[in-house]
């Protein structure tokens, strides 16, 4: 049996694959990838804010600045050749580059920025509130962001470092689209957003070609990308949930990459000609959280004794060793103003002690949604043997990666287990995120685990998160940061575990793949097969 037929489960990728011979590699210009992408709320830049949403973003589209696939470290120019800050007039002031062009062929503008921007604002999806935190509002953005011939000038409000508002126009929702491309396809009103999420306009180094929810991501090179045309003629991403079936794919040839494999299977893989693992820190941090809008969910010593249930070195060290570190902060290891500090172990006796002083009756039964993929399902079965030995009775409820974060969104959960990465790089992304809510309201929505969760926190708490924002001096900042992520450890309905490691299994012939810290930062434009 031809093995290439196990992953031409779409007529896309048959297509792609039609020509290899039987029992042969994958073709030397194409990338199949394997990858769990069920999470894929949206692809259009303007609302993408999931892990594998935000990988396609960055291969399609680019921003005036952004950290590249050359070195990740660094914020470099992209769409923008250079850039100067006035913190007095509390303005950025970009020059574009000359001769970009967008899949359509249409040339890159001064409007195509503004355009792209106030199209993000008027929205208003997920992701926009990393514009409108600079004071930016459908009604104002045309004065806020100026363009005069191929400069564009970006003002804004409030007391930020200027390093601040460039890592956010370096991210994802400040991507640049064709607007007259996107505006020609638009309906109802709706700005291109509908064709935008069956389509790309970008001038990223790929295009789409097709997408399939939960099936497949088809990109092809874009011949005329700026920076040069990719090695790779094509870069196919199927959704294959199953990391036993990426395994088996990966050693038969079918695949050149596989993503979400277990500890146990990338152990395995050592004794395997043709294949390596490489491995890739990451900034997401996974964590358990309360809805407080439950009841038996909003008193503190819940929280408190909630801490004292998970076996955080027990699954580390087993089927999550290799994917997985304990950290117990917002912020990641590896990145300035991070906590490190690990207080908390599994200690049942006591969770029970807590829970006891306080008077809160056991047992607590909740539910628990949990994203029905490795390694989360596992993690979910832990928390529920580990929680019933404080008397917290899990009843854990999978689903697709779509159906757990919508639901989270629209603050329906009970107890969610789920991961959290930067929008952006700088403390105050998660900061906002994990210690921050300016309104608690159902109808004020915001793109933080506290509004998620429906959680308040202390007045102080968010005054702090502010502060931090505004300081100016380095040093002083980023203890600040540490002090607000002791006080969360302390004080916030949420259970940070584990900082994810990324370990991806490839054919040995595979070369130049760039997975940085955060999927805003995952690159397939340099790879190469030997």
């Amino acid at each position: 049996m031809n093995r290439i037929m196990s992953i031409a489960a779409s007529g896309v990728l048959a297509a792609y694959l039609a020509a290899a011979p039987v029992l042969a590699e994958t073709p030397a210009d194409v990338l199949v990838v394997a990858q769990n992408i069920d999470d894929i709320v949206t692809i259009d830049p303007a609302s993408a804010y999931e892990f594998s949403s935000g990988e396609y973003v960055a291969n399609t589209y680019d921003t005036l600045v952004r950290y590249d696939a050359t070195d990740t470290t660094v914020l470099a120019p992209a769409l923008a050749t250079e850039w100067t800050v006035d913190p007095a007039a509390k303005t950025v002031t970009f020059t574009l580059r000359d001769g970009v062009t967008f899949h359509s062929g249409n040339s890159l503008r001064g409007e195509d920025v503004l355009g792209s921007w106030t199209r993000v604002v008027t929205l208003d999806k997920a992701p926009s509130f990393m514009l409108t935190q600079l004071g930016w509002t459908p009604e104002n953005i045309a004065e806020m962001v100026t363009v005069d011939g191929n400069t564009v000038t970006a003002r804004y409000e409030g007391d930020f470092a200027p390093s601040f508002v460039l890592n956010v126009l370096a991210a994802r929702p400040a991507s640049v689209v064709d607007m007259q491309t996107v505006m020609a396809n638009e309906v109802d009103g709706d700005l291109g957003h509908a064709w935008m999420n069956r389509n790309s306009a970008g001038t990223g180094p790929f295009k789409l070609r097709s997408y399939r929810p939960a099936e497949l991501l088809a990109l092809d090179a874009n011949p005329d990308y700026y920076q040069g045309a990719p090695a790779m003629r094509s870069v196919l991403i199927q959704h294959i949930p199953e990391a036993a079936t990426q395994r088996l794919q990966l050693v038969a040839g079918d695949i050149d990459m596989a993503k979400n494999l277990t500890p146990d299977q990338v152990t395995g893989l050592a004794d395997e000609a043709g294949v390596t693992v490489q491995t890739y820190p990451q900034a997401a941090v996974h964590w358990v959280s309360f809805n407080q809008k439950v009841d038996a969910l909003t008193d503190p010593a819940v929280w408190k004794a909630a801490r004292y249930l998970v076996d955080y070195e027990g699954m580390a060290g087993s089927y999550l060793a290799g994917q997985m570190k304990v950290h117990q902060a917002f912020w990641p290891d590896g990145f300035p103003g991070a906590l490190t500090d690990t207080p908390y172990t599994y200690d049942p006796a006591k969770a029970k002690q807590i829970l006891t002083e306080a008077g809160v009756e056991l047992p607590i039964n909740v539910t628990l949604d949990v994203i029905s993929a490795t390694p989360f399902v596992d993690m979910a079965q832990s928390l529920q043997a580990s929680f019933a030995e404080g008397g917290i009775n899990l009843e854990v409820i999978p689903g697709t990666g779509a159906q757990v974060i919508t639901k989270y969104r629209a603050r329906t959960h009970e107890a969610m287990l789920l991961y959290w990465g930067p929008d952006f790089m700088d403390p105050h992304s998660n900061a906002k995120a994990f210690a921050f809510n300016a309104d608690n309201s159902d109808d004020k929505y915001a793109s933080t685990t506290t509004w998620r969760n429906a959680w308040m926190p202390p007045a102080e708490m968010n005054a702090k998160t502010m502060a931090a924002l505004a300081e100016r001096d380095a040093d002083k900042r980023l203890d600040m940061y540490m002090e607000l992520q002791r006080e969360t450890q302390a004080e916030a309905p949420f259970v940070i575990m584990f900082q994810a490691i990324k370990q991806v299994a490839m054919n040995e012939r595979v070369r130049g793949f760039v997975n940085g810290a955060t999927s805003d930062f995952v690159f397939y434009r340099l790879v190469e097969k030997e």
